[in-house]
């Protein structure tokens, strides 16, 4: 295939992935923008638990990313009751961990004093987190089984999903904030409810087109079949434990940041949030070529075409890069525009206008890196990418956010350049990982 037509099939299998992974950021978004309207304390106390809860989310659905290559390798060399092993084994797997985890966020909740946050945040934010924590379990099911019919190269399932899922959300979020249809009055809680719920419904729903569905549901029967083993359960934490704390690292390095940002007071924090939910809204579309782009580099590897690995990746990270740079404009375009959809607070407004700008460059390089991090994945090639993402975000980003923020007192404005810097070399640096490898073997 010519550099062209890998660009076409990457674009065109990454755009249901783009869609069910904007689903996920809209959710929050619809989440911020309820509590917005409902007050700036409810909506702080919103954010901090999406930091928290996001930090320890982001983890199980690394451990559920490390599924799909092993598919995708199976599948084209059509081994279905290794599929159907893979799968058991990763669901039970990922099950274990979110209940671990569910058990951390619990305990964390009862400690949020320890973040140093605003008191009548902090008494706002630990019933918060408590409900959204119950949506641990469905959410990594659901990633899991996305996972495994991405690695199939079934992109649709969760793209209709996902937007049914957020439709569903966003009904209960008005449902039950200010108890329409029937439904109770309770307040802000009620987008900590709505989001639980909507989560159990896309878990149910994606087992049921699994089942039903006449492509997929050949998996049922080896399905049932199988049992899980150790060294599958062992072969599936170790390639899974990379991406997973790669995300770890980058997303719990965002959340110390916004915890930083409330070190500020609550309009920067409110401030803070809302350009980075914009932002990552931008970025779910390299994270949909980053998981489309992994797809067919697995596939390649399990073909063992070495030739063709280099040219699909190389067609992800342009088509990342030039995506990025369309949203570049957007926010250079719409910077004072688009916060007013979150909040009315003219200060709040002000402030992230500000860092927009900050995120029309940083955005770039995430989308790289991020890209990067799946191409890298599709090869199976996971801990010198871990170790880069350590690197970029403990070593270099934090400790500049909290040099430019606090010593050089730039405020939320430095806090966004230390984790620009971090960003810049994770990007640099996964591209060249990727070059050495395909290298070698061209």
């Amino acid at each position: 295939m010519t550099f062209k037509q890998h660009i076409k099939a990457t674009g065109i299998l990454s755009i249901p992935i783009i869609i069910s992974q904007v689903g996920h950021i809209v959710t929050s978004m619809a989440d911020n923008i309820f509590l917005g309207f409902i007050g700036i304390e409810e909506q702080a106390a919103g954010i901090l638990s999406g930091n928290v809860f996001t930090l320890l989310l982001v983890f199980s659905i690394g451990m559920s990313q490390g599924l799909t290559p092993l598919i995708a390798n199976a599948h084209v060399n059509h081994h279905l009751h290794q599929k159907a092993s893979l799968l058991k084994n990763s669901l039970v797997l990922n099950v274990v961990i979110s209940i671990v985890l569910f058990v951390l966020t619990g305990l964390f909740a009862a400690n949020l004093n320890l973040l140093n946050q605003p008191p009548d945040v902090a008494i706002l934010t630990r019933p918060f987190i408590e409900v959204i924590s119950f949506s641990l379990v469905p959410v990594t099911v659901f990633f899991t089984l996305k996972q495994y019919a991405e690695g199939l190269t079934n992109t649709r399932a969760s793209m209709y999903i996902s937007v049914i899922g957020n439709i569903l959300n966003i009904i209960l979020n008005y449902g039950l904030i200010y108890g329409k249809f029937g439904l109770p009055c309770m307040g802000y809680m009620g987008t900590a409810w709505a989001t639980f719920w909507a989560r159990v419904f896309m878990a149910i729903a994606f087992a049921l087109y699994i089942f039903y569905n006449k492509k997929l549901q050949e998996i049922v029967k080896p399905f049932l079949q199988e049992r899980v083993t150790l060294p599958q359960l062992k072969k599936l934490f170790n390639i899974g434990i990379g991406p997973a704390l790669q995300f770890v690292f980058e997303v719990a390095a965002f959340a110390l940041a916004g915890i930083m940002a409330g070190w500020l007071g609550k309009i920067t924090l409110d401030a803070h949030s809302i350009a980075l939910s914009i932002a990552a809204f931008t970025y779910m579309f390299t994270s949909g070529i980053s998981g489309a782009a992994s797809i067919r580099v697995a596939n390649y590897k399990g073909l063992n075409d070495w030739k063709n690995i280099k040219i699909a990746g190389r067609a992800g990270f342009v088509l990342a890069a030039c995506i990025m740079i369309v949203f570049a404009f957007v926010f250079l375009l719409f910077y004072e525009t688009l916060p007013t959809f979150f909040n009315k607070h003219q200060e709040v407004i002000k402030v992230s206008s500000g860092l927009l700008l900050v995120a029309a460059v940083f955005q770039l390089f995430d989308g790289i890196q991020v890209t990067g991090l799946g191409i890298l994945r599709g090869l199976s090639d996971v801990k010198i990418p871990t170790v880069i993402a350590l690197t970029a975000y403990w070593v270099i980003a934090l400790p500049l956010a909290y040099f430019f923020g606090f010593i050089e007192k730039l405020n939320i404005y430095g806090i966004w350049y230390g984790l620009t810097a971090g960003l810049i070399f994770s990007a640099i640096t996964l591209y060249a990982r990727f070059s050495y490898l395909t290298k070698k073997q061209v």
